[in-house]
């Protein structure tokens, strides 16, 4: 076999779609439920951990939706678009033109007065720059620009017997600035929700980490009614093991990996998909190697993790002060550490490490309280509910317990 057909199938970038997408047709299910919805009342959110694979499915269900006859607009929403209404504005325009300049419109499509002075010819199409003149001519708000516009835009889709999607990731980004009388967040839910009411066929889906959907909930209540939350978690043993056999099946490799080769996989990785990824690519590079020179293959599975701590992890680390590392280490320290934690067990075990002198110093609640909150918002750990967190990155605490 040439060298050539040996090339590494497995992509641990981020967002790279894996040569086999295991584990996840109960969420691509899921979500084609909310594509039959004629009055849009529903829409789903995409969350869980970073290493899960959000990225990756929203391309596939990009495609059911396709294969479901609905338009789809997006991209990543970047904290820059969540600065302003007006960079909100300016970001759902951008994308929806992306579509739209695709349209022919013609003089019965200008009904109610919605295109204002503009007058359609045969080969007006709904471009970004008639979107943006339609906005500026709009009366009222943000908001009322907005509804205005996708009113309009509605009014073609319905001709065309469509829906349109629009989607984004990283949408943990959403926020609103009170301090700075700038509400984006609150703007976005506030336009999807008329124009659903009114029945229109678009929808919103979003994509982020666990702290999205507490973030649209207090930048609206009634968040709660309008989003359905579908959670990735880390794939089960079957899934996992699907993940790194089946690309090396599709490629007829000389080298399959053992059971046991499979099981140490599964296990380092925690079953989520970017380490699965991540080790199975080491392990292919060393298996072409030793193949190369004819001798066995033999892995070692913590060489590989020390390198994955290396290029994952360290980076984070070396952000957090000492004292964060301190906290950290005690919640790694915790018996449940894995699933999530509260303020007081976090306090008392490290009441016990100091105590035994593992600690120089305890902690009091307030100080954990306002160390989660900073480390919240470095996207260490994040809220569950009331009182209690965990941790935001998969296999952080296993890699703390390393460093000890």
């Amino acid at each position: 076999m040439s060298r050539k057909k040996l090339t590494n199938p497995y992509r641990p970038g981020a967002g790279h779609p894996p040569p086999y997408l295991a584990g996840r047709e109960e969420e691509k299910k899921e979500f084609a439920t909310h594509l039959d919805q004629v009055v849009v009342t529903d829409n789903p959110i995409v969350t869980g951990l970073r290493g899960v694979g959000k990225t990756v499915l929203l391309d596939e269900l990009k495609q059911l939706a396709f294969t479901a006859d609905w338009c789809w607009v997006g991209t990543d929403m970047s904290e820059t678009a969540s600065l302003t209404e007006d960079n909100m504005a300016t970001r759902l325009l951008a994308d929806l033109a992306v579509v739209t300049s695709q349209w022919v419109i013609n003089r019965g499509d200008a009904g109610g007065g919605w295109f204002h002075s503009v007058t359609p010819s045969s080969d007006t199409t709904l471009s970004y720059e008639l979107l943006v003149d339609l906005y500026r001519r709009s009366p009222g708000l943000v908001a009322d620009k907005l509804k205005a516009v996708l009113e309009g835009v509605a009014a073609v889709l319905q001709k065309q017997d469509r829906g349109l999607i629009f989607a984004y990731d990283e949408a943990q980004n959403l926020s609103d600035h009170a301090a700075d009388k700038q509400f984006p967040l609150s703007v976005m839910l506030d336009v999807f929700q008329s124009i659903q009411r009114k029945g229109f066929r678009m929808m919103l889906v979003l994509v982020g980490l666990p702290t999205l959907f507490p973030k649209l909930v207090e930048a609206r209540t009634s968040a709660e009614r309008m989003f359905h939350v579908i959670t990735l978690d880390r794939l089960t043993d079957s899934a996992s093991r699907d993940a790194i056999i089946k690309p090396i099946q599709q490629q007829t490799s000389p080298f399959p990996p053992t059971d046991k080769l499979v099981n140490s996989i599964i296990v380092a990785s925690g079953g989520y998909p970017y380490f699965i990824q991540f080790i199975c690519r080491e392990v292919y590079d060393i298996a072409v190697q030793k193949h190369d020179r004819g001798e066995p293959l033999t892995v070692s599975i913590p060489d590989i993790t020390r390198k994955l701590d290396a290029d994952f992890f360290a980076g984070r680390w070396a952000r957090v002060t000492d004292r964060q590392r301190d906290l950290l280490r005690v919640i790694a320290g915790l018996d449940n550490y894995g699933v999530d934690f509260s303020v007081h067990e976090v306090v008392a075990r490290a009441a016990e490490q100091h105590l035994s002198g593992i600690l120089i110093s305890a902690f009091k609640g307030s100080n954990v309280n306002q160390m989660l909150a900073k480390l919240a918002l470095a996207g260490f750990v994040y809220k569950t509910q009331h009182g209690r967190y965990s941790f935001a990155v998969p296999l952080l605490g296993q890699f703390i317990r390393r460093q000890q």
